[in-house]
């Protein structure tokens, strides 16, 4: 919660409001006194990497009374206060609300007393409330993700990853139980994540026979050579019967009906600690700017609403309508949750069906995960397009990719070149293979490389084909998408680093790091990484800049380490400038900032490619290759005529991507007028508009384009028709 709390303060800050802490949540709102201090902009400085809450947080019976209400008032209006910003799960929104709602009622009481004067009363008649969601769970409906869920998949998936090579050695099968009392999607999105052979959660009980059908699913794996076996329990996983599956019951049950050496391993509080992911520092700070902006053009007409994520984009909603929707489904039916809490949960659900449960060898011979249920024989050419022309296409099976999902890279090798000179040695092994339909994964080279298949299928009748393009690439530079498999992980690879190097510099007064990224032309990993390790400057090439603006940075780090300010961060891009170099900007800034602060430099290099996946890119990643997989079998049925597959249309060579909030095919022709061929980027990109907040959170005096900041909707209303957490 730590940087939606950064972002809170520095934002109201900046619209020169004046920003208090409340320690302890409710409680220390009902008892007043040190616990309601004002803060400064430094008061936040050097948070973001740290875990959990610099404010603290405390459950409050007194709260819960009108007398607490009263008290709790009191101290607001000693303060001036009218404006709240809370983070926390569905209690605590409720809370906020019903005070809200209490409010004026309050405040008279309070004159009727001669607590206040009547003057109070009128100046403080309305308060304005504003919710974000906190919560590991992911419980909350109305948004994709709350914040601290992604760090706590990063924490059961470390976890995870370290029990498969422990378990493959051994030949074990482990079970493991994470959090989620009312909500499974930990559990679901961390076996999607690690292919688990089984999972349990309170969503989606299982069948009569669960015993039966899960215990032949592990003594098949283990036929088949499948050293290990992972099954995750969510804490509150349920059968038929509304009665509890415990992590030590489906041990008892393995055991005693395999012999199988088993172990449990619950993960408890370790989900809630350690430091934040990438993506929940990011989602932390759009959240809390967008609070600030949220309580600023509040009206006393304006219901309280909770700021929230639908795809990439803000969102307001209700916030009663919200905390109504999440009770109601805990009370009714655990079915319920999946309907209304997000689309993605039920996709989640629906890939994970498709890639664990195989059928059987004699109904569909030879086809990997999602290709099986289509009735696919497929294949895997290694070595890209280069590979492909030399005929280095092999027929792999289910079994071939068990394990892939945690393993970073390609293991069928990639290669960035363009097939434009290997037309016809392509076209002739697809004639030689049969090969009726084509899935291309790569980055803006696999974008160009389908562009060229799809114009050369006037000379060659054998790309006449359907063929899907999966954007993946760290540097998300790929026109028609968002978001690129592969740039999470590295995002991450980038703020880890920048924690660690910042860390260094503890013991040293006053230092400034220069870091240079990857991503080619493309600014994104320099841009979201600036932003997610609190950086004071971030140099891309998207953005020109000149000597002045460099100058001016200078300055304006020379006036924060003046202060309080120890350690500066600027990171750039690798192209941003061909004049002013990494090298460039360290001299500059180490001789302008002589006798205020030191400068050290970084070249991040190919450590930001490499790793393993995070939990995002691995559902990412699993479940666009479903969605692909099935349109591919949708335009063979569309496409087969008189015994033989035939697809000229624009629409058959696509692009799969992430726009705003849904995941939608679009053809690669139509895409050509988006995308800048020399620079290898989309014309726009939707993270340019963050370029202000990153900004702003740096203590630089700049606009912020509020066009973009959510509106208020309503829950029934706003849910995508695909999402892609």
């Amino acid at each position: 919660m730590n940087a939606a709390v950064r972002a809170v303060v520095r934002m109201g800050i900046y619209v020169e409001a004046k920003v208090y802490f409340i320690y302890e949540g409710y409680q220390g709102m009902v008892d007043g006194g040190d616990n309601i201090v004002e803060v400064s902009w430094e008061s936040v400085s050097s948070i973001l990497q740290v875990g959990g809450t610099v404010i603290g947080s405390a459950r409050c019976k007194e709260f819960r009374t009108r007398e607490g209400r009263l008290k709790a008032a009191f101290n607001l209006i000693q303060r001036g206060i009218t404006n709240l910003c809370v983070i926390g799960g569905d209690g605590s929104l409720t809370g906020a609300n019903l005070f809200r709602e209490e409010w004026s009622g309050l405040l008279e009481e309070l004159a009727q007393s001669g607590k206040i004067e009547e003057e109070a009363v009128k100046k403080y008649v309305y308060l304005n409330i504003v919710g974000m969601v906190g919560s590991i769970d992911n419980d909350f409906c109305g948004t994709d993700m709350t914040i601290g869920t992604d760090s706590a998949l990063h924490r059961i998936i470390e976890v995870v990853d370290a029990i498969m090579t422990t378990a493959q050695s051994h030949q074990r099968t482990f079970v493991l139980e994470v959090m989620g009392r009312h909500c499974g999607y930990l559990a679901l999105v961390s076996a999607l994540a690690c292919g688990a052979d089984w999972v349990f959660i309170p969503e989606y009980p299982p069948e009569e026979g669960w015993e039966d059908q899960m215990c032949v699913k592990l003594s098949e794996n283990r036929a088949r050579k499948k050293r290990l076996n992972i099954i995750i329990v969510a804490e509150g996983a349920i059968d038929s019967h509304n009665k509890p599956i415990t992590s030590e019951k489906v041990k008892d049950l393995v055991v005693q009906q395999l012999g199988f050496d088993t172990r449990v391993t619950i993960l408890g509080h370790v989900q809630r600690g350690g430091t934040p992911s990438a993506f929940d520092r990011i989602l932390a700070s759009r959240m809390g700017v967008e609070a600030v902006l949220a309580l600023l053009e509040a009206t006393p007409d304006t219901p309280a609403c909770v700021v929230s994520l639908s795809g990439n984009q803000a969102v307001r909603l209700p916030l009663m309508e919200c905390v109504q929707m999440v009770s109601s489904g805990r009370r009714a039916s655990l079915h319920l949750f999946i309907n209304y809490n997000k689309v993605s949960f039920e996709n989640n659900l629906n890939t994970y069906k498709l890639l664990s449960h195989r059928k059987p060898d004699t109904e569909l011979p030879k086809v990997i995960r999602v290709g099986i249920t289509e009735g696919h024989n497929m294949f895997a050419v290694i070595d890209g397009f280069e590979g492909f022309a030399n005929g280095q296409i092999k027929e792999i099976s289910w079994r071939d990719v068990g394990g892939w999902t945690g393993q970073g890279g390609s293991l069928l090798g990639t290669k960035r070149t363009l097939p434009a000179k290997y037309l016809e040695k392509i076209a002739d092994q697809m004639r030689t293979n049969n090969i009726n339909a084509l899935m291309v994964i790569g980055g803006f080279e696999a974008y160009e490389s389908c562009l060229q298949l799809a114009e050369a299928r006037a000379r060659f009748e054998e790309f006449c084909i359907p063929i899907c393009v999966l954007p993946a690439t760290i540097s998300n530079n790929v026109p028609g998408t968002d978001l690129s498999i592969g740039a999470d992980t590295a995002l991450n690879a980038i703020v880890e680093t920048c924690d660690r190097i910042k860390q260094s510099a503890s013991g040293t007064k006053r230092r400034v790091f220069i870091i240079e990224t990857m991503g080619g032309y493309c600014g994104y990993l320099a841009n979201m990484g600036g932003l997610a390790a609190g950086a004071d400057a971030a140099y891309i090439f998207e953005e020109k800049f000149d000597i002045r603006e460099l100058q001016a940075n200078v300055e304006h780090l020379t006036e924060k380490m003046k202060t309080s300010i120890q350690r500066g961060l600027v990171l750039r891009n690798e192209n941003s400038n061909e004049n002013y170099t990494t090298d460039f900007i360290y001299q500059l800034y180490s001789e302008e900032g002589k006798g205020v602060f030191d400068c050290r430099k970084n070249v991040l290099g190919h450590m930001q490619q490499g790793g393993a996946p995070s939990p995002f890119d691995r559902n990412f990643g699993t479940k666009v290759s479903a969605k692909a997989v099935q349109w591919i079998s949708k335009k063979l049925r569309e496409t087969y005529r008189r015994g033989k597959v035939f697809a000229n249309t624009e629409d058959s060579v696509c692009l799969l991507g992430m726009r705003r909030r849904n995941l939608i095919f679009q053809p690669v022709v139509e895409l050509k007028d988006q995308a800048d061929f020399v620079h290898r980027i989309p014309k726009e990109q939707w993270w340019l508009k963050l370029r202000p907040l990153m900004k702003i959170l740096a203590k630089y005096k700049t606009s912020y384009d509020v066009s973009d900041s959510g509106q208020l909707e309503h829950v029934a209303r706003h849910s995508p028709k695909e999402s892609f957490i």
